[in-house]
């Protein structure tokens, strides 16, 4: 696949946004969706649409070979020991908070402590306060590097005795900061502590491989990876979802139903109660396929290109702050920034009036924007089908941004 010709696999970037050719830089809230994607969620609503696990019918056994392969090609993907470890979500919030409902809650106890970092998405920081809440364990956080990366001497020394539970991320959705997460979970189970993982920021970009990794726990989405909005992923130790309880009851996931008493089916089908997200697993499948013909490894080394280029291009830009690591290798593909005298709202608007696609905000991280000493930022987030041509833009249109608010301030 020629890289000139990835735009062209995306339909929604052939279009012009207030006059101008669309430029979109906000893949890390959600990326856009190539063809093969779009064809695969048509072709099962027109072809075999059909429940799961149920009928012996033609098109519910299509349909179900099609939702368990999907399994199988999540399982292949992040290198799972099998497909029975890969529970299907609603997205990476969903897995986290069903690994705090059902995990943490269940097994903590008081006096027990759960570390994690300021740098957490709100979504992998607020299921691990109600968990302390509820259980009596105590919530501590990992102190940051002034850069925004983690020193492992100072994890080291953060995770003690009563540690029993991290829960970090493997790429920072701001800072963009990529996590030793190899270190830190051989480090957690020195201490005989459990080790959960948000690759929501990482598994799109970067090759995940759990048992490399020896994670626990790992959650992802699939709409951040070219794939459907709707659908993630849980991965657990086999012994760990043994131990827990269902999230979720109802339909499909029993085994056996009494008037007073029911059972479970075995994994995964247990924590997947009710009709699942068919059609959200097949269009994952098809993104996973359509990822791995291009190659993890290669878009790595795209975005590093990116990342190299953008972060060169920005510094030239007078009263601009880029946060988060310099060094290329410990960058994912995003850069979150802001300009003097120029918020990070009025700034999205400007690129917007050029076709320009930028988030701002605190991005589901107000602690970690305090620690910056920000109420909010602007972020420009890469993925395989963005160019140099696009960060030129982006480039242009903050120096005509600041030129705005520059000449509105001093008339």
């Amino acid at each position: 696949m020629n890289l000139n010709e990835i735009k062209d696999y995306f339909p929604i970037l052939n279009q012009h946004v207030n006059g101008h050719p669309l430029v979109y830089l906000d893949s890390s809230a959600t990326s856009q969706k190539p063809k093969s994607v779009i064809a695969a969620l048509e072709d099962y609503y027109k072809n075999i649409n059909s429940n799961v696990h149920r009928g012996v019918h033609t098109l519910g056994t299509k349909a179900t070979d099609a939702y368990e392969g999907a399994r199988e090609k999540v399982k292949t993907f992040i290198n799972a020991k099998e497909s029975a470890e890969v529970i299907f979500t609603r997205g990476t919030t969903a897995s986290l908070n069903l690994v705090a409902q059902c995990y943490a809650r269940e097994f903590l106890k008081e006096g027990d402590e759960i570390l994690i970092t300021q740098m957490e998405h709100h979504s992998n920081l607020i299921p691990w306060q109600q968990a302390a809440k509820k259980t009596g364990a105590v919530l501590r956080y990992i102190p940051l590097s002034p850069d925004g990366t983690l020193d492992l001497q100072i994890v080291e020394k953060a995770i003690t005795t009563n540690t029993k539970f991290v829960s970090i991320t493997h790429v920072s959705n701001v800072l963009g900061t990529i996590n030793p997460i190899k270190k830190i979970a051989e480090l957690a189970h020195q201490r005989g502590a459990i080790i959960c993982v948000d690759a929501a920021q990482s598994a799109p970009h970067l090759k995940v491989d759990v048992q490399d990794l020896d994670c626990d726990f790992l959650a992802f989405s699939g709409h951040k990876m070219a794939g459907p909005t709707g659908i993630g992923v849980l991965y657990g130790k086999r012994n760990l979802l043994e131990e827990m309880i269902p999230y979720e009851y109802g339909g499909e996931m029993i085994d056996f139903v009494g008037l007073y008493d029911s059972t479970w089916k075995e994994l995964p089908w247990k924590f997947e109660g009710g009709t699942p997200i068919i059609a959200g697993a097949i269009g994952l499948a098809a993104a996973i396929d359509f990822l791995e013909q291009y190659g993890l490894d290669q878009i790595r080394l795209h975005e590093e290109n990116l990342i190299k280029y953008a972060l060169d291009q920005l510094s030239n830009i007078e009263g601009i702050s880029i946060y988060g690591p310099s060094q290329l290798e410990q960058r994912s593909g995003l850069i979150t920034f802001n300009v003097d005298n120029v918020h990070p709202h009025d700034l999205a608007t400007v690129l917007d009036s050029q076709g320009i696609a930028i988030r701002a905000g605190h991005h589901c991280c107000q602690p970690l924007m305090k620690w910056l000493n920000v109420s909010a930022t602007a972020r420009a987030s890469f993925y395989l089908y963005n160019t140099e041509k696009d960060i030129d833009l982006l480039v242009d249109g903050i120096k005509t941004a600041k030129q705005y608010f520059e000449n509105a301030i001093f008339n």
